[in-house]
């Protein structure tokens, strides 16, 4: 169970991922220690599973993001989808959906040819039944 300590800490972690533990135990009115302790159960419970950077690939010559929409047989599940999406290293990140579609997996491409192929990788696993391919021109995300 989280309580409002742990909500305080995860909000100054989406915020900046490379904030130091002294900036956030000054944040939340802790020492170090505590802090450090709370921000280690966070991650070896895995609500904390990795600290990333996020880039902006509109700025990045010979990048693309594309999202592809997923329609799978049956009733997949996560772990399913996962066991064709994670062995191909464009995937960046894979959602299961209630409704249509099944899942929205982000890809990362050198450029259209490069996404073709890894929507045809996709596609091509036995238990995809149809694509949606939506290519990215910008973003923006709210820090929660």
């Amino acid at each position: 169970m989280l309580d409002e300590i742990d909500r305080e800490i995860l909000q100054l972690l989406r915020q900046d991922g490379r904030r130091t533990v002294r900036d956030i135990a000054g944040q939340i009115g802790l020492t170090v220690a505590p802090t450090k302790r709370r921000i280690d159960r966070l991650e070896e419970t895995g609500v904390i599973n990795g600290y990333t950077a996020r880039i902006d690939t509109t700025k990045v010559d010979g990048e693309l993001e594309a999202v592809v929409e997923l329609r799978v047989v049956g009733n997949l599940e996560l772990d399913t989808i996962l066991s064709f999406a994670e062995n191909i290293p464009e995937v960046t990140e894979v959602l299961t959906l209630a409704g249509d579609p099944d899942a929205l997996v982000r890809v990362h491409a050198t450029n259209t040819d490069d996404l073709q192929r890894v929507v045809n990788l996709l596609r091509t696993n036995g238990q995809v039944t149809g694509t949606k391919t939506l290519v990215v021109l910008g973003s923006w995300s709210r820090l929660t």
